[in-house]
């Protein structure tokens, strides 16, 4: 049957807008799937090269394919990225958490805070 022929009707505007969303959430995996294959560093350029082909070549097969097999190592590269992004920030800022505390005992001595407020954020500090 083609949607084409009837028209403008509710059917043909919903299966446009899921084949909408399905390109947006291909596109979308492949962004997250080559930024994580190009940011790996225990493969060679040959296997990013394959892993780039089977993506390109397969579509949502090769997408599926990279997520199985390799979804797991992907999560922890992730959170090993946030923690240096972290790290690299506080190295920058100079955060310190004994830093924060002196200053917050300055201004609950300055009366800028209250005993309560001071509880909360040295609470929130220290965890």
């Amino acid at each position: 049957m083609f949607f084409v022929q009837e028209g403008f009707t509710y059917r043909n505007f919903l299966m446009d807008m899921i084949a909408i969303f399905a390109f947006v959430v291909w596109f979308w995996l492949l962004i997250v799937i080559y930024g994580d294959l190009f940011r790996r560093h225990d493969i060679s350029g040959w296997g990013k090269a394959l892993w780039v082909l089977a993506l390109v070549l397969t579509s949502y097969l090769g997408i599926f394919a990279y997520l199985i097999t390799q979804g797991r190592s992907m999560a922890e590269r992730n959170a090993e990225q946030a923690q240096r992004a972290r790290e690299q920030l506080r190295h920058i800022v100079g955060f310190s958490v004994a830093d924060e505390l002196t200053k917050l005992d300055q201004l609950r001595k300055a009366g800028s805070v209250t005993d309560d407020e001071y509880r909360r954020l040295r609470t929130r500090l220290v965890s």
